[in-house]
């Protein structure tokens, strides 16, 4: 699956819709659902600045070119300014700008189209404050758990901001599918006591 973000507007320097459709050696062709989303939005912008819809004005029937895609593509909706992407095959075309390409991007193909896709595995985290050790001294024994449990990944979080409750001292953890996390955590807590740390309370996210 590739995303490719920016260069599908209509201005002399947006050239991925012209290159997608080369790529694809198809011509490029007004959507018509794209054609009526742009349309909708010109008659909604112009209501909001009290003009007349004019859609045969130069600069609106240059607006319909955001709606020229490869031949077969299918639309991407925009929930932002309803000017759409589009799709040819696993490769998704979105506007460069963040704010468009981000529901876009996750709500209409993640979440709409590619949810069997989804980590379908529950997620465990277990950690535990570990005190006066330093972070070098616990790498050996993070390596370790992660070579034995692949999916697992250890985390080590010195503290900063709440010495006031603990003093000085590491939130040392795993996290990972349910399963597999548990597993890794007991080794963890193994290797810990085989380092003579002093542990204290334990969490479970």
């Amino acid at each position: 699956m590739v995303f490719s973000c920016g260069g599908i507007g209509a201005m002399p320097d947006d050239h991925t819709r012209q290159c997608a459709a080369a790529a694809l050696g198809v011509p490029l062709v007004l959507h018509p659902g794209a054609r009526d989303l742009i349309r909708e939005r010109m008659r909604e912008v112009a209501a909001e600045q009290g003009l007349p819809f004019e859609p045969e004005r130069p600069d609106n029937l240059h607006r319909l070119n955001m709606g020229m895609f490869p031949e077969g593509a299918a639309l991407i909706p925009n929930p932002y300014n309803k000017t759409p992407g589009f799709s040819v095959a696993s490769v998704h075309f979105v506007p460069g700008f963040p704010v468009m390409a981000w529901p876009m991007i996750e709500w209409w193909v993640l979440d709409t189209h590619c949810w069997s896709l989804h980590g379908q595995r529950a997620k465990r985290e277990r950690s535990v404050i570990v005190y006066g050790s330093m972070e070098a001294t616990l790498t050996p024994l993070m390596e370790a758990v992660e070579r034995c449990f692949a999916g697992v990944k250890v985390f080590s979080l010195p503290c900063v901001d709440e010495q006031h409750v603990h003093g000085w001292h590491i939130e040392l953890g795993v996290k990972g599918p349910a399963d597999m996390a548990e597993d890794a955590f007991v080794v963890l807590r193994q290797g810990l006591e085989a380092l003579a740390v002093h542990c204290g309370p334990e969490m479970v996210r």
